[in-house]
């Protein structure tokens, strides 16, 4: 298509409240950006644009998410995953099994699915740098708080998703980093913790624009780590 920029990301969660400004965030500096949806309702937080492309998908479908990558063609350089969950419960005596495996499933399944079927586009690039993968993490992976072990457990689940891709394919020119948020100051969030001191919480967009610099060519020797985005949270 002509017009069309030759960096594609793929933003895997791009309508959630920290989603639509990565969107953004990368639209403003001139990417191509394919995100996916499921419901409809999603659609209302992301505005049209020319180099906006969106894909219904169900991220837990290894098929869709295939579907969605041949959708972001040959030009896809990034692949931002930001598909996740959280649920306090209670402690690991008194949890079901079942409800901490859907918190694996929910911070976990959608990561791999996407970067295993990403991989091999981005592999398809020349290098010696062929694309770039940020992963959210959180700051409970690092500093685990009573009530959501399942949660807990698949954050840090995401920082060795993101050290084995590290080790797997730096070499071949492609770099993986997480970032790490606390309370992300949105809306979703304001409503549920009114009494909160607002003014401690990251905004979206401040992560969004480090998420964006890690994509970016700025950032070509920075693969492996861990970045802190919970400012005073």
């Amino acid at each position: 298509m002509q017009g069309v920029s030759d960096r594609t990301v793929l933003v895997t969660g791009g309508t959630g409240g920290l989603g639509a400004a990565v969107t953004r965030a990368f639209l403003e500096e001139g990417w191509r950006v394919v995100v996916p949806w499921v419901a409809e309702r999603e659609l209302e937080r992301v505005e049209e644009h020319e180099r906006l492309e969106l894909v219904q998908a169900d991220l837990f479908d290894p098929a869709a998410v295939a579907r969605t990558v041949e959708t972001a063609g040959p030009s896809l350089r990034a692949l931002v995953n930001l598909v996740g969950g959280f649920a306090i419960h209670e402690r690991v005596h008194e949890t079901p099994i079942e409800v901490f495996e859907e918190q694996l499933r929910l911070n976990l399944r959608a990561a791999y699915l996407a970067c295993a079927a990403a991989l091999p586009a981005m592999l398809k690039q020349p290098p010696p740098t062929r694309g770039s993968i940020v992963c959210v993490s959180s700051r409970a992976a690092r500093r685990p708080f009573p009530g959501a072990a399942g949660y807990i457990v698949g954050k840090a689940a995401v920082l060795a998703l993101v050290d084995a891709l590290d080790a797997e394919y730096r070499e071949e020119g492609i770099r993986v980093n997480a970032v790490l948020p606390s309370v992300i100051d949105t809306p979703a969030n304001r409503s549920s913790m009114p009494d909160a001191d607002f003014e401690t919480w990251v905004r979206p967009e401040q992560i969004a624009r480090v998420i964006r610099f890690l994509c970016s060519d700025d950032a070509s020797i920075t693969s492996g780590a861990h970045v802190p985005v919970y400012g005073l949270a």
